[in-house]
Formats: C-alpha cells, structure tokens, sequence
C-alpha cells in the first residue's frame, strides 16, 4: 500500500539532544559530557521504568527527575536558576541540518511527530523550530499516559490520520523506538547515525571510553528484538527518495 503519512520521532531523530552539551559544559564546567549523556540515559530509562511500574508520569517530570539524578550522582550543587537554565534547553534543541528540508520533500502527504514528549514541551520546541509550519500534526503520548515502544503509543496515529499501520512510514534514530514501531506493524526507516565500524574503531583507538563513546555504544545500535527496520539510512535526507519509491 502507498504511505499516505510519515510520522518522526522528535528526540534524535528530528532534534538533536546532544546540542544540550553546550549548556551543560557552561552551567557546570568540566562536566558537561558526563551530565549530557547519564542524563539522556536517565530520562529513556524513567520512561520504560514507569511505564512497567504503571505509575505515568509525563515527560517534563521524567526530565526533571533524571536531571535532579544526574546532577545529585555527580556531587554537584547547583540553585534554582542554574537547574531551570539548563532544563530550559529541551524547548530550544537544535534541528537536525536536513530536518527542514526532508519534512518540506515529503508533502503533501501527513506529517507528524509522535513523541515521548509532553505536550507543552512539544509544543514549545516545534514553534521555536518553525517546524508547526509543515507539521499537520504533532502527537504525544500523554493522550494514553504510557511511553513508547508500548503499543498504545503507536495507536496514536492510526487515531490521529485514520491510517492501518502499513500505510504509515514511522522515522527514528532510536532503535529500540524503531523495533517498537515495527512490531506494532509500522513501516520503519531507521536512521544509522553510528556506524558498527565506526564504534569499533572509536573503542579500539581509546584506552578509555569516552561517555559520549558510551552513550553511542548502548544507545545508536539496533537492539537484537527480533524487529527489523524496513529501511535504514544515513540521514533525514533520503527518505523522500524512500517514500516516493
């Protein structure tokens, strides 16, 4: 069947969260990169935990927790101000370069963000971004209080553009997104940031590993779930190729 809409994941795939690095370096110099990349690792981690535990909470509050963990695991003390400046980074994330471009490729079929993001967070960035100009819609998984890759976040777009499954091509970076997504029956393009080989040579040629080496490690490469992305690719640039192919 044709793909009558394509849906992103917004954290990784559309935005880059590692652009929170420079904010964190400024707040608490020395530990930027650290911070960046447990507090990542903390944030999906209190989503899949709460979303077992049954007890939702939305996504600005995981946010804050596993920032509040981040920064408390390191021994730094921080004020007020200092915690909100740096939370207030996940409202003005940077677009990925081709981001822009790919979504205007893409029309006039749907376009959608289906995130772990709460509403208002969500909201905020896509108007700091100028992405609400392409976007017919932007989903997020506080309508069925429970995190992706649990099935009933998928559900949202079939609700949203009244579409079955195959006749949607979902978008991420995350591959433990991208393996929820298929199981659900999506059609997936996964995109492959990090390379195999290029983590292997980035652990072979440092005697220790960098976070950011780490993060990459557990993080970029496709989990071994039994779920294949039906595309993968290198960039947010090649899926109007995909789509109209």
């Amino acid at each position: 069947m044709s793909i009558k809409a394509v849906v992103f994941d917004a954290y990784g795939t559309l935005y880059d969260i590692q652009s929170v690095a420079e904010i964190t370096e400024d707040a608490f110099p020395g530990y930027g990169e650290i911070i960046t990349q447990v507090w990542r690792i903390k944030q999906l981690e209190y989503t899949w935990l709460r979303s077992l535990m049954r007890r939702y909470q939305d996504f600005t509050a995981v946010t804050r927790d596993s920032l509040a963990y981040t920064l408390r695991m390191l021994g730094l003390a921080y004020d007020n101000a200092a915690f909100e400046r740096v939370i207030e980074k996940y409202l003005h994330l940077d677009l990925y370069p081709d981001a822009t471009s790919a979504l205007a490729a893409l029309k006039p079929r749907k376009l959608a963000i289906l995130s772990n993001g709460s509403p208002d967070m969500l909201g905020a960035l896509v108007r700091n971004t100028a992405l609400d100009r392409l976007l017919d819609a932007t989903i997020s998984v506080d309508a069925k209080k429970v995190f992706k890759p649990a099935p009933q976040a998928y559900e949202l777009i079939g609700e949203t553009f009244g579409t079955a499954p195959n006749e949607v091509l979902f978008v991420s970076s995350n591959p433990w997104d991208a393996a929820g997504a298929k199981s659900f029956g999506l059609t997936v393009a996964w995109i492959e940031r990090v390379t195999p080989e290029a983590m292997a040579l980035a652990c072979v040629e440092n005697e220790l590993v960098a976070p950011l080496t780490m993060f990459r490690a557990i993080r970029t490469q496709m989990d071994e779930l039994g779920f294949a992305p039906d595309h993968r690719v290198r960039s947010l640039s090649e899926l109007p190729d995909i789509v109209s192919g």
